[in-house]
C-alpha cells in the first residue's frame, strides 16, 4: 500500500535516544538531594518513561512537594549523567534520508522545550529537525493532539499525511488524536503486547524500517 507521508514526527527518548539509564539516575539523584525516598525497580521505571513526571511520581506514590525545584535540580543531574545515552542504531542515517527525500520532520517530547533541543545538539541531530517541540507551558503534552497539530500547522503540512512515530501509548493516541498515522517501534521502552493494543499503523523493529513506509 502507498502512502502519502511527507512529515515524520518522532519521540525522542525510547526512539531516537536510548536514555533509560540517564532517567532513571538523574531521577534517583535528584530525590535523594531532595531527601525523597527512591526505590523504585529500573526495570518498572522504563515503562513509565515517556509520561509527565507528575504522572510517574503519582504512579509510584512518590510526594514531591515543589515540583519546580525538582525540575531544575533533576536537568543539571541528567546532563551530568548524559554518558549513559546513545542513539539507536541507523537514526542519523534515516533521519538524512527523509530530508534528502524532502520529507518534513519534526520532534515532540514531554521533555521541556530547552531540554530536549540541548539533547538534539548533544546528539548533533539538529539539522535535521524543521521544529522541535519540546514541552511548553499552557500547551498540553501527549496524549493530547494540540502539541502535534501546532506543529503541523507551523510546519505546514497535512496531518493526515504526517506519521508520529514513537515506543509508548501516549504517541500512538497523541496521532490518533490528531489524525495522523502512526508508528510504533519495538526497541524502545513498551512491549510488543501495550503498543499492538494501542494498534498503531505501523510496528517497526529498527528505525530505519520508516523508509520504506
Amino acid at each position: 500500500m502507498e502512502h502519502n507521508l511527507n512529515h515524520f514526527c518522532f519521540d525522542l527518548d525510547g526512539t531516537l535516544v536510548d536514555s533509560n539509564q540517564t532517567i532513571y539516575k538523574a531521577t534517583a539523584f535528584t530525590l535523594n538531594e531532595l531527601g525523597i525516598s527512591f526505590n523504585v525497580n529500573e526495570n518498572d521505571f522504563a515503562l513509565m518513561i515517556g509520561k509527565h513526571f507528575v504522572d510517574i511520581f503519582a504512579a509510584f506514590n512518590i510526594n514531591v512537594k515543589d515540583f519546580d525545584e525538582f525540575i531544575k535540580i533533576y536537568k543539571e543531574n541528567y546532563f551530568a549523567q548524559m554518558k549513559y545515552s546513545h542513539l539507536y542504531p541507523d537514526v542519523k542515517e534515516t533521519l538524512f534520508n527523509l530530508k534528502n527525500n524532502g520529507s518534513k520532520i519534526s520532534l515532540l517530547t514531554t521533555k521541556v522545550q530547552d531540554q530536549a533541543e540541548r539533547i538534539i545538539d548533544h546528539f548533533e541531530l539538529g539539522e535535521y529537525f524543521n521544529l522541535v517541540m519540546g514541552r511548553r507551558e499552557g500547551i498540553a503534552h501527549k496524549p493530547s493532539a494540540e502539541p502535534l497539530l501546532m506543529i503541523c500547522k507551523e510546519l505546514k503540512v497535512d496531518v493526515k499525511n504526517t506519521l508520529m512515530i514513537g515506543d509508548t501509548e501516549l504517541d500512538i493516541r497523541c496521532g490518533k488524536n490528531a489524525g495522523s498515522k502512526t508508528c510504533g517501534v519495538l526497541y524502545g521502552y513498551r512491549t510488543k503486547e501495550l503498543l499492538e493494543i494501542e494498534q498503531p499503523d505501523f510496528i517497526i523493529s529498527s528505525v530505519k524500517e520508516i523508509l520504506s513506509l
